[in-house]
């Protein structure tokens, strides 16, 4: 479970970008975040890997206060978060396959359980024919399901999603998410996604959190988001 509690986060500019948020998601939940760039959407993603810290107030994550965690132990936590980002991070000189291969390699992981998983995660992602492709010979949606792919190739309990659909055309950004969806149905993965699709929202009817000036506005289950 994460827990924000009478969470603050204002930046050094004067900013605040979330303004007394609480806030509970439940393992294996799908979670949308919505809002208006500048809402607070990559903020309140950012609290739960400790990227950042609150300015006021707790994350928690299974009772856990991750402000409590020493620096040494912070890449514990992040093992168990993987991370799709909004301008996927791709090394441009690495394949597909050594792209996901990253945060195994970082584990230390033998070659052969390295060999094993990626496969196995390509075949998910329905990129094992393109395993030895560099990203600049993919298209747009194929760019984003190996991103998926390195976020998921660790078996993480949580994926947090910044706006992974930002730049793709509607057909691929729903085909995107119904991947999403299938790895929280399948592996029982809680997925966070924040987005400003309001189409690819509406369409998948889950749980969403509308952000408003750093305030959450709206939190309905299976619900929908209209922009102002």
């Amino acid at each position: 479970m994460i827990q924000f509690e009478s969470v603050t986060k204002k930046y050094p500019n004067g900013q605040i970008a979330l303004d007394d948020v609480n806030l509970k998601i439940e393992d294996g939940e799908f979670v949308f975040v919505t809002g208006l760039s500048g809402a607070g959407k990559s903020t309140l993603l950012k609290l739960i890997t400790r990227e950042t810290r609150p300015s006021v107030g707790k994350v928690l994550i299974d009772e856990q206060d991750i402000l409590k965690i020493p620096e040494g132990k912070l890449p514990i936590l992040r093992r168990r978060i993987g991370t799709i980002f909004q301008d996927f991070k791709l090394l441009l000189n690495r394949t597909v396959f050594e792209n996901v291969a990253v945060p195994l390699e970082v584990l230390s992981q033998k070659d052969s359980h390295i060999e094993k998983e990626v496969s196995a995660t390509l075949e998910k992602v329905g990129l094992l024919e393109k395993a030895n492709n560099f990203p600049a010979q993919l298209s747009g949606g194929e760019i984003q399901r190996t991103a998926i792919a390195r976020a998921i190739v660790a078996k993480p309990v949580v994926l947090l999603a910044d706006e992974p659909t930002g730049d793709l055309d509607p057909k691929t950004a729903r085909e995107v998410v119904e991947l999403l969806e299938k790895i929280n149905k399948e592996d029982k993965t809680t997925i966070i996604m924040a987005t400003h699709n309001e189409a690819v929202v509406n369409h998948f009817k889950k749980r969403v959190i509308v952000l408003k000036k750093g305030k959450i506005e709206k939190d309905t289950k299976e619900g929908t988001y209209e922009a102002d």
